[in-house]
């Protein structure tokens, strides 16, 4: 969606009539529908629900891209929710940019978000033109294998600590009668397991001179070819019922002891929380897989589209303070599966992949920015669909695909 467009719908909107339902109830759209998400946003719900003057009123559409599509036609309808989940990326940027959104930034200074939010990029993409347009509530990496560890002691196998162990380990798994890798046939799926590959393989310094310097010597390179040809070798280690599966699906399939393993971010682990398993028992996580594992800092955020009514905005305003609380940070992170964003926060009772991932976090040198905190909404949904026409189509070679990639980051901002 471009700017001109939001541009468009600006004005009317500033005058169109707010919602008039009580003025400190708030419509929250969101997209966590699984049962451990679930679990973890009901922990929001009632602590907001708890101050006394206030009510969250759910609002849960299945699928990141349709929530943020339902949000975006709700805003420049003149009907919009009084926050929303987004991602902690550009993708909310033209909203802000067309005066749309609550600024932040008095209740930012008055907290110091700047202070205890860490890493600092965290917070970044929710500054636009110097105000703060958002709320970041965890940090989620997608770079982690999840396991079954039955399997891998059944078969004889140490658990993958690179994705070319994962291929080497597929025939003897296989044999045995599972499924050596989980993945769920949906673009976002498939995009999220390149990521896992690209860092894993090409490593960090490979990925910011990709993504972040737009070096097309980079993106034409022989590492980068290597990249897509270790993800190419992966078509043929997951399972005839992949297409349209969705991740909780897939995960499920590792709980259940039909996958060895699956590639996905750290919110999985809520599923394995869900079903009353035990890190490092049942089931393991694999930072990665590299002996080198760097962790993307993605995870999600709230927005606040402005409404026209000052009880209501006074409102959004606690949300906004409860979200970064120190107390609900622990609570719902350690229901989610994710790491507070917050750095002061005592995670003393957090299980053991948690604590490899607040390890990895406490070290700059493994953190990099997500793609989609670098590349615009559109840049990076046509690399999604590069990656995922290249996943379905075995045809396709390296060359090709590579030659793509490389223009559209060369064309794409």
């Amino acid at each position: 969606m471009k700017t001109s467009r939001i541009a468009l719908f600006a004005s009317a909107l500033m005058c169109s009539t707010a919602f008039s339902a009580q003025a400190a109830e708030l419509e929250v759209i969101h997209w966590w529908t699984s049962g451990g998400e679930q679990a973890a946003v009901s922990l929001l719900a009632k602590e907001f629900d708890a101050n006394g003057q206030d009510s969250w009123r759910d609002s849960a559409i299945a699928g990141g891209e349709q929530a943020r599509a339902v949000v975006m036609q709700r805003i420049l309808g003149g009907d919009a929710p009084q926050a929303a989940q987004f991602n902690n990326s550009r993708q909310f940027e033209e909203l802000a940019e067309a005066g749309l959104l609550l600024d932040l930034s008095d209740l930012a200074k008055k907290e110091k978000w700047r202070d205890v939010v860490r890493p600092k990029s965290i917070l970044d993409p929710c500054e636009i033109d110097g105000k703060i347009y958002c709320v970041p509530v965890n940090i989620h990496s997608d770079q982690w294998l999840w396991t079954n560890k039955a399997i891998y002691k059944e078969v004889g196998l140490e658990e993958p600590q690179s994705w070319q162990d994962v291929i080497d380990q597929a025939g003897k798994i296989r044999d045995a009668g599972y499924i050596p890798l989980a993945v769920g046939g949906q673009g976002w799926q498939e995009d999220l397991t390149f990521d896992d590959v690209f860092m894993g393989v090409g490593g960090k310094e490979l990925w910011n001179k990709v993504y972040v310097d737009r070096d097309e010597d980079a993106a034409k390179s022989p590492e980068v070819a290597k990249v897509f040809e270790t993800y190419g070798k992966l078509r043929d280690l997951t399972d005839e019922g992949s297409a349209g599966r969705n991740w909780n699906d897939t995960t499920s399939l590792v709980i259940n002891g039909k996958a060895a393993v699956q590639a996905m971010g750290d919110w999985a682990r809520g599923e394995f929380v869900l079903a009353g398993k035990k890190a490092e028992v049942d089931y393991g996580c694999v930072p990665g897989p590299s002996r080198h594992p760097v962790l993307t800092t993605g995870g999600d955020i709230f927005i606040f589209p402005k409404q026209d009514d000052p009880e209501v905005e006074a409102a959004q305003l606690r949300l906004a303070s409860m979200l970064l609380s120190p107390d609900v940070q622990v609570k719902f992170n350690t229901a989610k599966g994710s790491s507070p964003v917050r750095g002061d926060v005592n995670m003393a009772s957090a299980d053991p992949c948690m604590q490899k991932g607040l390890a990895l976090l406490n070290d700059d040198e493994n953190i990099a920015l997500p793609k989609n905190a670098i590349l615009s909404s559109d840049t990076d949904g046509r690399i999604q669909d590069l990656v995922s026409q290249f996943w379905n189509t075995p045809s396709m070679t390296v060359a090709d695909v590579q030659d793509q990639f490389a223009a559209i980051l060369q064309d794409g901002s």
